[in-house]
């Protein structure tokens, strides 16, 4: 295969890097060069795309994910009712999952959180009713038939009712069954290097469904495959109190004791934490995701982020599952934390730049992928580019802020390693029409009865 052709991005309205005023040129996946202002670029033979009704941000990094639960949106029994009585009432309906249905929920979901803006994702996905074992597989191919960068996790479950959990029996696998298949999708999907499109991470649920023996399997396993570590932590005070009442100790201490503690792990929520236990987390370079509307729908509380990152944890932003969320609009999540932080800490300690950053460079550092998130040399080619011809743009006086005053939803381009999967607000090749109506279907499907 021959080289390709450099694309010269010319004359942004504006762009979220210093230097690069004229915009950036990228070749072979890469940002190889900024453009400043009153030059033209380095390189020879660029395509020329013009830029100048664009606004240009890093593409945004989603670090929490639930895909299939776009099959369960507004779902009335779960509805006004807090974390563990939410997913009592869900739990039955995610026990139907069908192979069909997950392919379904999966695109849908991808679908949209690039239609936001998003380059790369994660999923956590824990659920594995009988016939949906190769559940991850699934969510592969997807990304690959999208040209999505992902980093899925294998999820987990394998403390049911039985055992004092909260799934029920069908949902959970044994831990034999578990750290198996966590080996063989590594094995089989997880690509290494700046390049990589898939990678993997094992991902036990939270502290209420697992085992204590699973949690220290799963991370002896993660060390030895060299693979990153996800659950859910301290996102309510009812998992304060099944922590103190199981394992005499809060979430944290819990975490520390199965070898969890390093750098290796970011953290859904992250909401209850104490100032030491913020100071052990940053000492130990262990990431938060923030979920601005999931924690508000829930009534979960809200992540302090600014003593978060004054202590060194590196804070991302994830949409959580569409259940919580009702939606996954990456965009639209990086205004939810700003206006959620900015209620909290006031004007001096937040700004729209900070959740930006939260979206991109921070989502990056909690997956580990130093090379996404910036516009800047060398990074990935990996670009949003929006347009501000809506009225809710009209008389922005600053194009880059108006993206989250304003409340920016759809990106006009998306760009994923140098090559294009959105142009004109579409996603070349995919039927959206039919892929609402297929998904719909096994929605209604799911939820009767």
């Amino acid at each position: 295969m021959g080289k390709t052709q450099p694309i010269w991005i010319k004359d942004p309205l504006a762009i979220l890097a210093d230097g690069a005023e004229r915009g950036v040129v990228v070749n072979e996946g890469r940002i190889v060069e900024l453009v400043g202002a009153g030059r033209e670029p380095v390189t020879t033979g660029a395509a020329v795309i013009d830029a100048g009704a664009h606004v240009v941000i890093p593409g945004l990094i989603n670090t929490h994910h639930h895909f299939y639960q776009t099959l369960t949106r507004a779902f009335p029994p779960a509805m006004d009712r807090e974390l563990f009585p939410w997913l009592q009432a869900l739990y039955p309906v995610w026990a139907k999952l069908t192979p069909e249905a997950l392919d379904l929920g999966v695109t849908l979901a991808m679908a949209e959180l690039m239609l936001s803006g998003c380059t790369t994702t994660t999923d956590h996905h824990y659920v594995f009713p009988a016939g949906l074992e190769d559940a991850v597989d699934i969510e592969v191919a997807a990304a690959k038939r999208l040209g999505l960068r992902v980093s899925l996790t294998r999820g987990s479950m394998n403390r049911s009712q039985r055992d004092g959990g909260l799934p029920p029996d069908s949902v959970v696998q044994d831990e034999d069954t578990i750290l198996a298949d966590s080996a063989r999708v590594v094995g089989k999907h997880h690509q290494r290097g700046p390049d990589a499109m898939v990678q993997i991470a094992l991902a036990p649920c939270s502290p209420f469904s697992v085992t204590t023996s699973l949690m220290r399997a799963t991370a002896d396993l993660a060390e030895k495959l060299d693979v990153r570590l996800h659950t859910h932590l301290a996102e309510t005070e009812d998992e304060n109190a099944f922590c103190q009442e199981i394992h005499a100790c809060r979430p944290l201490d819990y975490l520390e004791q199965c070898g969890w503690l390093g750098p290796r792990t970011w953290l859904a929520h992250g909401i209850f934490f104490t100032a030491e236990e913020m100071t052990r987390l940053g000492r130990a370079k262990t990431s938060i995701t923030h979920c601005a509307c999931s924690n508000q729908l829930l009534a979960s509380g809200c992540c302090p982020v600014c003593e978060m990152e004054e202590a060194g944890v590196a804070i991302g932003v994830g949409v959580d599952g569409s259940a919580s969320n009702d939606g996954s609009n990456l965009m639209q999540e990086v205004r939810a934390a700003f206006l959620l932080q900015r209620a909290r800490y006031g004007v001096g300690k937040v700004s729209y730049k900070d959740a930006l950053r939260w979206a991109t460079q921070g989502s990056a550092a909690c997956i580990g992928r130093p090379e996404l998130g910036v516009i800047a040399v060398g990074k990935a080619a990996d670009l949003a580019l929006f347009k501000l011809d809506e009225l809710r743009f009209s008389g922005a006086g600053d194009p880059l802020a108006a993206l989250v005053l304003c409340g920016a939803y759809r990106a006009d381009r998306v760009m994923v390693g140098g090559h294009w999967r959105v142009i004109d607000g579409a996603i070349p090749g995919l039927d959206v029409a039919d892929l609402i109506r297929r998904h719909s279907a096994a929605a209604s499907k799911m939820q009767a009865g």
